[in-house]
């Protein structure tokens, strides 16, 4: 079989579409890496070979990133959903072990995931409550909006352990445009933030966080592994936590293979790290780092986002946009027909072109279009042609 493709035009939400040179590549690897008679993924995590590509995998992430000294960077087992607990158990245990005080957890909910978040650390029974959901500044009651900080600095307390957010909200096309100033501005908050669906799409100052989840099977590798980074006071701060005062104060025990330190301390091997999906998000890495870095990136996905909203909007008498412009997601763009009664034909026409992956999340139907990172400004150029092409011939 051959490791040709023609190159896909797929929108789909994750897992995602990959550089096709990165899927040969890896493709190659699986059955003899480097020539040593094995494939990546039968190697020994704790070999040579395998704790080279963790080492060149946070090398180049660091690079990429810009990442300061006062940050670790870990790569763990799962993705955002052993991210939601993961995150509420090891900052309420840095909390206590800072402060030797149960935190209260912070979370602004501006979509279905950040909302999943904040369930899963009620569902621990950590002193868990939003700061805002952005719904209650809806008229409809809807995800498509971020309130104003000033709506709601006043609910933010120095008591929080953390104040936690999803950078984009890949069901809803809900994104932050920036970091709200009074959680990056308060030396007593950690801001901790899922970027699993827009991490490497631009640049960002890592400096500003607390912690960084980022799952790969969005924009960056595949579905099984999660990035991290972290500041190292707050892996200093979890060790500091007595285990006489969490049990006293009801924090729920980490389980050992998702306890930061530990991960840390051994070089994200404490347990067998999935060493291929790592291996193809060194590629990815390389891959970036080839075309120019993330200041290249961020401007094919400037240009990507503004062809296709232009294309949406010039249509505004057939095609919804639910999501107030000045939140517009760069990664998934979600948008309905006036008359949905044409639904099935836009994604038959739609596949006829060979652009897949476009339906909507099952939650809120409609239509998504997921232009992460390895979607070329070509694919969606013909994408845009396509919306408007339809709207003409149905009006």
């Amino acid at each position: 079989m051959s490791l040709e493709r023609e190159e896909p035009t797929h929108f789909g939400a994750g897992p995602a579409q990959l550089p096709t040179h990165v899927l040969q590549q890896a493709a190659l690897d699986l059955i003899n890496y480097k020539d040593i008679g094995l494939g990546i993924g039968e190697i020994s995590h704790r070999s040579k070979d395998a704790t080279q590509v963790i080492e060149d995998s946070k090398t180049h992430l660091k690079e990429l990133l810009d990442i300061p000294d006062t940050h670790e960077v870990f790569f763990m087992q799962g993705g955002g959903t052993t991210g939601f607990s993961s995150l509420a158990t090891n900052l309420e245990t840095a909390y206590v072990g800072k402060t030797g005080k149960l935190g209260k957890c912070g979370y602004l909910v501006t979509g279905s995931w950040s909302e999943k978040a904040f369930e899963e650390a009620e569902r621990l029974r950590l002193p868990a409550e939003k700061v805002f959901d952005s719904r209650d500044y809806d008229a409809d009651h809807k995800f498509g909006s971020i309130p104003q900080e000033s709506q709601w600095v006043d609910n933010v307390k120095d008591e929080y352990a953390y104040v936690y957010l999803c950078e984009n909200e890949t069901v809803h096309g809900v994104e932050w445009p920036q970091l709200p100033e009074c959680i990056v501005d308060n030396p007593n908050i950690e801001l901790v933030a899922d970027l699993s669906s827009n991490i490497l799409s631009r640049k960002i100052d890592v400096s500003k966080y607390g912690v960084i989840m980022a799952g790969a099977q969005k924009n960056i590798g595949l579905a099984g592994l999660t990035l991290y980074i972290i500041k190292k006071t707050i892996l200093a701060d979890i060790m500091n936590a007595k285990q006489a005062t969490l049990d006293e104060l009801n924090v729920p025990v980490t389980p050992i293979a998702f306890d930061y330190p530990t991960v840390v301390k051994n070089n994200s091997a404490y347990n067998t790290i999935p060493i291929f999906t790592l291996h193809i998000m060194n590629l990815v890495f390389n891959h970036l780092k080839a075309k120019g870095g993330i200041e290249q990136q961020e401007i094919e996905n400037e240009m990507k986002a503004k062809s296709l909203y232009e294309a949406l909007d010039s249509c505004s008498n057939f095609y919804n946009l639910p999501v107030k412009k000045d939140v517009r997601s760069k990664m998934n763009v979600v948008f309905t027909l006036k008359d949905s009664s044409l639904d099935d034909k836009f994604l038959k026409d739609a596949s006829a072109m060979k652009l897949t992956g476009l339906k909507g999340h099952r939650s809120v139907g409609g239509f998504r279009a997921s232009i992460y990172n390895a979607l070329t400004v070509d694919s969606v150029t013909k994408l845009s042609k396509f919306v408007r092409d339809f709207a003409e011939a149905n009006k």
